[in-house]
């Protein structure tokens, strides 16, 4: 079986079926009531599988593998967008993640997502973090469509109208303009077609090798 920094990514790899049961278990917890007995039953199963894993080696990425399959691949249109698979808005193999998915359509990324309880804040309401940060994630995809890595250098979020839990929502974002090392972007944020939040980033474009490090 090919490793998993050789393996094309992906909803079937082990990591990110782990990682997708933990997200799981997570939305179960916050969304449902439970007695105290299966609570300690989650907790004593969740202390046994940590302590499963805290046993093995420590991980290392290949950053030069990532910069190639981030930077150095065209994406066509429709094509979903290649990411940090660890990353905690969009990577699939991060449990404590968001899970976003993320396709281009033209010169826009897009993202599409519904998220579920763990990520309340006022009850019913997404947590205003929780968007800010799918918008970051969403204008950072920018720089992978452009060839062009960068860092967010500002990242301002209006928030229009309350953001909803369980419910479909569609980030869409594009580049305003570019000077010199400076990349200005916008998005927005709509839920059954209502606009509910926007963003302006400003993003600092970095030379490609600097990802090594």
């Amino acid at each position: 079986m090919a490793d998993e920094e050789t393996a094309v990514p992906g909803a079937d790899h082990p990591r990110a079926r782990a990682a997708a049961a933990l997200r799981r278990l997570g939305h179960a917890m916050m969304g449902h009531e439970m007695d105290d007995e299966l609570l300690e039953d989650v907790a004593r199963a969740a202390d046994r599988v940590a302590s499963d894993l805290e046993s093995q080696p420590p991980r290392a990425r290949d950053l030069l593998e990532l910069k190639r399959r981030m930077f150095d691949v065209e994406v066509a249109d429709g094509q979903a967008v290649v990411h940090f698979d660890e990353c905690f808005v969009s990577g699939p193999w991060n449990p404590m993640g968001i899970a976003v998915e993320v396709h281009r359509e033209g010169d826009e990324a897009v993202a599409e997502v519904t998220l579920g309880p763990a990520f309340e804040g006022a009850p019913g309401r997404s947590h205003g973090g929780i968007v800010a940060a799918i918008f970051d994630d969403v204008l950072g995809y920018l720089g992978t469509l452009l060839h062009q890595p960068g860092f967010t250098g500002e990242l301002t979020v209006r928030y229009l109208a309350a953001t909803p839990i369980g419910q479909p929502l569609v980030f869409r974002g594009r580049v305003l303009r570019a000077e010199g090392r400076k990349l200005w972007t916008t998005a927005e944020a709509t839920a059954d077609g209502e606009v509910v939040a926007t963003a302006e980033a400003l993003f600092i474009k970095i030379e490609p090798f600097r990802l090594r490090s």
